[in-house]
């Protein structure tokens, strides 16, 4: 085995999705190039190297848990995931004067941004506006560090420029992946969990409860106020979000909508998402949606015809509208028109949904993407 790196995230087992999804699957396909192991909130679900649970989100909980790993596992590269980590990982290798270990931070959001696009559609602002600075901060501190940086999207470079007036020397655009399961096209069971919902054409959005982040919770409302506006065509399209029980919505919930809850069976997410026929991206702008190209990839792999509003695309440039999706405007009542036509016309825009499917087995693998990772990490280290 090669060089021993360790991942260090906020990766946790109990939300299999969002922050999870970068650090599982990469470490899981970086084993190919390195000797791993996996350090973050809740490793459980690790099964392919060895791992460490902080179980606690405080910077302490984290540089004693870094320390530990540099003087037992001895790791070549530390490859540190977000803010949190990679502020804890620069603490403890400065700390650890002696370490020969090489640094490498990897941007998933670019978090400032996020809390102050938020700031003013949030019930607490001043909250908003005190994470927005302690973010700020933080990152500012791994930016100006010099440490090598990947960002998961070409919009977080120029993010970095815009808000600290510098481009790091070394900052690699390397996005998020899809997994095998939803590429293969014939591994899923042949029971459509829909029919009692046919002959409507079935809209799904993946929005789960996510820590902090308020973006999924926006997209679940604008996505009731679409199917409201659309509630008299019950019969060409029913909508159903996945993630969300109907006990946590407060507003009236049409008929043309359905609530499934989170998914535990990794077979009937996968089920779910290939027996829909168009998949929705209902971000407004303030929704600031870093984690939506998660769910843009996974549909794009699932061949559905997506259809998104432009923040629901955000790090993800190369999907054009009318080239690999419909794109539409930011009210509801736009997508809802575009949801409808897309459910009338499903067979016009057939080719969208092949063009993007190529992009993505071509691209956007997570295999693919820990390959180019893995030359980053290589290259960066001591």
């Amino acid at each position: 085995m090669g060089k021993r790196l360790l991942i260090v995230s906020t990766l946790d087992s109990n939300q299999p999705f969002g922050a999870f999804t970068r650090p599982f699957y990469l470490g899981q396909y970086l084993t190919q190039y390195f000797e791993v192991f996996q350090l973050g909130l809740d490793c459980s679900s690790v099964n392919y190297a060895p791992c460490l649970s902080i179980k606690s989100r405080s910077l302490k909980s984290y540089i004693q848990a870094i320390e530990k790993c540099i003087d037992e596992f001895c790791p070549d590269i530390v490859y540190a995931q977000e803010t949190l980590p990679g502020l804890a990982a620069l603490i403890s290798l400065k700390l650890r004067k002696h370490s020969n270990s090489s640094l490498v931070l990897d941007f998933h959001t670019f978090s400032a941004y996020e809390y102050w696009m938020r700031m003013f559609s949030v019930d607490n602002p001043l909250k908003e506006f005190a994470q927005c600075i302690k973010t700020y901060i933080a990152q500012g501190i791994l930016i100006f560090s010099g440490t090598p940086i990947i960002a998961a999207g070409e919009s977080i470079p120029k993010l970095i420029s815009q808000w600290y007036g510098k481009t790091p020397q070394q900052i690699y655009s390397i996005g998020n992946g899809v997994t095998e399961d939803l590429l293969n096209t014939k591994s899923f069971s042949d029971k459509d969990p829909y029919q009692a919902f046919r002959p409507a054409k079935i809209v799904v959005l993946i929005a789960p409860k996510t820590f902090q982040f308020p973006s999924n919770d926006m997209s679940v409302s604008m996505a009731v106020d679409i199917a409201k506006s659309v509630e008299r065509h019950h019969n060409k399209v029913h909508f159903v979000v996945i993630g969300r029980d109907s006990s946590d919505i407060s507003e009236s919930i049409p008929s043309n909508i359905s609530f499934l809850g989170f998914l535990p069976n990794r077979e009937d997410f996968v089920a779910h998402l290939k027996y829909a026929d168009i998949a929705l991206l209902p971000f407004s702008k303030q929704a600031v949606a870093g984690g939506a190209r998660n769910k843009a990839l996974d549909y794009f792999a699932s061949k559905k015809l997506v259809v998104s509003t432009p923040e629901g695309l955000r790090g993800l440039e190369e999907f054009r509208h009318l080239e690999h999706l419909l794109v539409t405007g930011y009210s509801s009542s736009e997508v809802a028109n575009t949801v409808l036509d897309a459910a009338s016309n499903i067979d016009k825009y057939q080719s969208l949904v092949d063009t993007a499917y190529t992009l993505i087995t071509e691209k956007y693998s997570w295999n693919a993407r820990a390959q180019n990772i893995a030359e980053i990490l290589i290259k960066q280290s001591k």
